[in-house]
């Protein structure tokens, strides 16, 4: 088994179509298609499922995924050590929750830039889960999440605390009428979500009506219109609140406060970029000691 062929099958397996993880990689299909028949065979086991829409991974090929993203993040991590330089240069791949991007990481960025030029930063948004899945995978060099993470793989160190509120349109609602209404949020895995389903139980309201939403603008403008009600750091939304757009509702003390983390492997490798980056972290929010990793 080549990492070659594992590159390829991972690409596939990411992309969910031959064509589209040739284009990524350069490569023309029918090579695609003739290396993922050759590691197919190789391994005695169908890697994937082939249908109209696609190809989705098999049992053997799901076991077989964990391991490509082993090996290939280890082969990335031992290539970015070789090449190394005391100059933060190079892609910087890190990704956070949507409200984190959209409030506190432009300022965060733009001064990053700004001191490393070199830097090739890039980032992607998803709920907790799918980060700490990525950082886990090596997709990710690292990312801010919106839970404690207690991934044995994982080192988390806390960021910044902020407070959370339930908010509804601006109109005049009483606590009865709120818990009435559907929730706006994102999908599974999204600690809003997590935290505002679980207030609405503790208040006897099992089964809410549920509305997702792919983005913070999205959910906002929802809210506004009075669809429902969301749960949402006053921070985002406080401009729409001075206005009367919407309106804020506390939560019980202990459950009213949210904690972002930032999440690197435990083994990755610290490059001069990734070092760049989390002391511009600590030296921004001062909650967190660049020393822990090292």
């Amino acid at each position: 088994m080549e990492s070659g062929d594992l590159r390829i099958f991972q690409c596939v397996a990411q992309e969910g179509n031959v064509t589209r993880a040739a284009a990524r990689l350069g490569y023309v299909q029918s090579n695609v298609t003739a290396r993922i028949r050759h590691l197919e065979n190789e391994l005695g086991t169908s890697l994937f499922i082939r249908h109209n829409r696609g190809m989705t991974l098999s049992p053997a090929g799901e076991l077989l995924l964990t391991y490509a993203d082993k090996v290939v993040g280890l082969l990335e991590e031992a290539t970015k050590a070789l090449q190394a330089t005391g100059t933060p240069s190079g892609p910087l791949r890190i990704g956070s929750t949507q409200t984190a991007a959209a409030v506190r990481l432009p300022e965060l960025f733009s001064l990053y830039y700004k001191s490393h030029p070199q830097v090739s930063l890039s980032l992607t948004t998803g709920n907790s889960q799918v980060l700490i899945d990525q950082v886990v995978g090596y997709e990710l060099e690292g990312a801010f999440i919106g839970c404690a993470c207690d991934h044995p793989d994982l080192r988390a160190i806390p960021v910044f605390n902020e407070r959370v509120f339930i908010v509804s349109s601006g109109m005049n609602a009483d606590q009865e009428e709120l818990y009435a209404k559907p929730i706006l949020v994102y999908s599974r895995g999204c600690s809003y979500r997590e935290i505002l389903e679980n207030w609405l139980r503790e208040s006897g309201v099992h089964r809410p009506a549920i509305m997702e939403f792919g983005t913070l603008e999205a959910i906002i403008s929802g809210v506004a219109s009075g669809m429902g009600i969301s749960l949402l750091p006053e921070i985002v939304v406080r401009q729409q609140i001075a206005g009367g757009m919407l309106r804020k509702h506390s939560l019980p003390a202990g459950k009213d406060h949210m904690t972002t983390y930032f999440i690197t492997r435990k083994d990755a490798f610290i490059s001069s970029a990734m070092r760049a980056f989390i002391d511009l972290i600590a030296q921004e929010y001062g909650m967190i000691e660049s020393r822990p990793i090292s």
